[in-house]
């Protein structure tokens, strides 16, 4: 990182201390600065640069419809849909959210055995179904408690349930899109409904160029709409580069997204944000505040050690980072103290 664009300043004759701007475009006429003093520190030097992301919620996905027939109710856009809820209803007949890892794949009745039939249960009981034995087997003490749901959903009591009856999914999910309104006609094994989870996060179409300034599990800064900056933690950084655009518009990026901590990141979708990635870190180094760095007459940067006198040392300077400066010099050790224009 280079050094313009960095207020430097000049030790004059008469103790006081010159100061303009360096960098691009007509210098500045120097101005008098009063001096006061910073002590060299250790440590890492962190420097950081904000890329472009949007607000939204995480694990977006498409829902299937397990049965054909015409929409008769749909959710709202930004609508949350929780266990038991109904995602959507089909020829009259609510399809109903149940959480799970493993899809409704078939027709679930007395004899069945396997994963699902466990999850169907344990949605069952969660939802106040009891009088069976939440295990891998459909008994008839589990025909009996689907009949019991299906009669208080407005179903056909027929004690076995269909992949149009129930979608399982991991958990409370935010519908970001309605495929299949009311009125339309819902096709078996197309998509009917985009949904989200409920956890808010920041999705970042990061340059693969900078797919080392994402790290997983990283805490970041995130600034929303109005300014406000909110902690975040990078999540998932994605393993697989996606090249989108043609010619000199042709971009190549990666998926990273942000967990959000803590509340107040409102409602909104979609919502363009900041966010401020390491972009560099150097262990270990000393460094001072930027401002303390002096123009040498002869060319590169100086520091004026304040010890029983004041004297002017020649530096070599690294990375920048947060307002400091890696420092190398004679007598340029930890504790010392430099001269920095006071106020």
């Amino acid at each position: 990182m280079a050094a313009g664009g960095v207020a430097v300043v000049v030790v004059t004759a008469g103790g006081g201390v010159l100061a303009w701007t360096s960098g691009g475009g007509r210098a500045a006429e120097p101005r008098q600065v009063p001096l006061g003093t910073a002590a060299v520190t250790r440590g890492d030097l962190v420097d950081t640069e904000k890329v472009d992301g949007r607000l939204t919620y995480d694990d977006e996905r498409e829902v299937w419809a397990g049965t054909s027939g015409v929409v008769t109710w749909a959710p709202q856009q930004g609508a949350t849909v929780r266990r038991g809820g109904t995602l959507l209803t089909v020829a009259g007949d609510p399809v109903t959210l149940m959480y799970g890892g493993v899809p409704m794949y078939r027709v679930l009745r007395d004899g069945d055995s396997g994963k699902d039939v466990r999850e169907l249960e344990e949605n069952l009981r969660a939802l106040g179904y009891g009088g069976m034995t939440v295990d891998d087997e459909f008994t008839g003490a589990t025909e009996a408690a689907v009949e019991e749901w299906q009669d208080d959903r407005g179903l056909e009591q027929t004690g076995t349930v269909s992949p149009g009856q129930v979608v399982f999914l991991d958990g409370a999910v935010r519908v970001k899109e309605v495929k299949a309104p009311e009125g339309k006609r819902a096709v078996q094994g197309q998509p009917v409904l985009t949904v989200a989870g409920t956890r808010r996060v920041v999705h970042i179409d990061l340059d693969a160029d900078k797919q080392d300034m994402a790290r997983k599990g990283e805490e970041v800064r995130v600034e929303l709409p109005g300014g406000t900056t909110v902690k975040g933690t990078v999540s998932k950084v994605g393993s697989v580069a996606e090249t989108t655009g043609s010619g000199q518009d042709q971009k190549t990026t990666v998926d990273v997204d942000v967990s959000l901590s803590g509340k107040g990141t409102g409602r909104l979708d979609e919502a363009p944000v900041s966010v401020e990635l390491e972009s560099e870190r150097r262990k270990n180094v000393l460094s001072v505040p930027v401002e303390a760095l002096l123009a040498l007459k002869e060319g590169g940067f100086g520091l004026e050690i304040v010890d029983a006198g004041r004297r002017l040392v020649p530096v070599k300077t690294g990375a920048f980072g947060g307002g400091r400066v890696e420092v190398e010099g004679d007598g340029i050790r930890e504790g010392v103290k430099v001269g920095v224009p006071a106020g």
